[in-house]
């Protein structure tokens, strides 16, 4: 990592310098200024039913404003998310050597923007067992708009069957926490090894106090952006348990962090395998949520190179699995999560140099309030292992942030952080990274959600 230039360190003291003043203040007006009920828009509406079951889905569990409610038609509410973010890969032009020996451009961003929208409509239908949920997403750093959602019955809290868009899984991130995360995207290790969303029958349920499964059907890894003409006769699965023995929840939503400062140890412990037939049809899906298959030097695999020189993969087989362990006590957060994943059976126009890939990673994420429910401190390291025999090397990231939240609740906040990246193997524009990038992104995002 390079000196950082003295102007943003010049900047970046300010803004922590600022969220530090501003969550003081906040803490001597709450002293000052009796707490008023008008807070009702950031709470769970009482006419809500209770969704616990439809974890692992893309739900807005516990949120909404109710706009239609008859005990006997059903139950119409609306939830919606937006975010602002300012972001600057640093430094702005460099280039990477990919595993073949060819030099690269690294594309960096520094932009503000109006980064992502969703607006759900969501409730049930002549049964509160009959579900659904229609989300309208959109994200203006890709100029996309993405309409989608699910139908679900919900037998009883042992078995819960759905269709619709979802994940078959590859990581705790995917099960439905968002956006209630350490920062408003993902870790570098977990956009990699993650699953994507897609066309999906899945089933869940709790049988025992705290203990959770999640099964699925799905078409392939990311389907959004892509048409059924596009698709194959292939199928993937997935499937994945997580226990909560010590308090039988970890949050709502399954959120990282303790916001809602646990005065009993709250634990989790889980896993998740998926497995697809990928094809290279799939390179026209732009939809920021796509899970591209690339490789650990951020190539995608289904380019034309990408194994060999103009030889070009037209199908892989995709399996991951995933394993993770999580506490929360007294504001205090801390998660880690261990992925593996192979690549194999290629299907390609010429030969290629290898028979498979298999690549391992991991996370690990700490937070604390050191202002309760004002200022959050966190830190996260995330590293990917390439395949050796393969020709890769490893990636790794340290980050810091902090979270304000200038309300009392965690729904509306504002983070900022740092993050220090060698040799990125994940590229979007969605999230914070950029292929072959090694250096320091800078982001400042402002959310909202209800």
């Amino acid at each position: 990592m390079g000196t950082m230039p003295s102007l943003w360190v010049r900047v970046w003291i300010v803004s922590m310098g600022s969220l530090l003043l501003l969550a003081g203040t906040a803490v001597a007006e709450e002293a000052e200024v009796p707490a008023e009920p008008g807070h009702k828009l950031f709470e769970p509406d009482p006419r809500l039913a209770d969704e616990k079951p439809t974890w692992g889905a893309i739900d807005t569990t516990g949120q909404g404003i109710v706009l239609f409610d008859d005990k006997d038609m059903g139950q119409v509410a609306l939830s919606a998310y937006a975010l602002v973010r300012y972001i600057d890969q640093r430094p702005a032009d460099q280039t990477f050597v990919d595993h073949l020996g060819n030099e690269r451009d690294v594309d960096t961003r520094r932009d503000i923007q109006f980064h992502r929208a969703m607006i759900h409509l969501k409730g049930w239908f002549y049964t509160p067992k009959f579900r659904y949920q229609i989300t309208v997403w959109t994200v203006m750093s890709t100029d996309q708009t993405t309409l989608y959602g699910f139908l679900g019955y919900q037998f009883n809290k042992w078995f819960n069957l759905y269709g619709g868009i979802n994940t078959p899984g590859g990581s705790r991130s995917v099960m439905g926490s968002h956006p209630l995360w350490l920062a408003n995207d993902r870790v570098m290790a977990d956009e990699f090894f993650r699953g994507s969303f897609t066309g999906t029958l899945w089933a869940n349920g709790e049988v025992l106090p705290g203990l959770w499964y999640h099964v699925a059907l799905s078409n392939n890894l990311s389907q959004l952006g892509i048409t059924a003409s596009q698709l194959t006769r292939d199928m993937g699965t997935g499937y994945g348990m997580w226990w909560m023995p010590t308090t039988h929840e970890f949050g709502p939503l399954g959120s990282y962090g303790d916001w809602e400062w646990h005065e009993t140890l709250a634990t989790r412990f889980g896993f998740s395998h998926i497995r697809s037939r990928e094809n290279r049809q799939e390179l026209e899906n732009n939809n920021p949520e796509n899970t591209q298959v690339r490789l650990a030097d951020s190539l995608l695999l289904f380019n034309t190179g990408s194994l060999a020189p103009g030889v070009t993969v037209e199908e892989a087989d995709w399996e991951s699995l995933s394993i993770d362990a999580g506490i929360k006590y007294k504001g205090i957060f801390l998660q880690a999560e261990y992925y593996r994943r192979q690549l194999d059976n290629f299907v390609a126009d010429g030969l290629v140099p290898v028979r498979k890939i298999v690549d391992d990673g991991f996370y690990v994420q700490g937070a604390f309030f050191p202002i309760k429910q004002k200022l959050e401190l966190y830190g996260v390291t995330s590293w990917v292992f390439g395949d050796e025999d393969a020709g890769f090397g490893e990636s790794r990231e340290y980050i810091i942030g902090a979270n304000y939240y200038p309300a009392r609740t965690r729904k509306l906040r504002v983070n900022a952080q740092i993050i220090d990246v060698k040799k990125s193997p994940v590229s979007s524009t969605f999230g914070f990274y950029v292929g072959g990038q090694t250096g320091t992104t800078y982001s400042v995002a402002a959310s909202l959600l209800f």
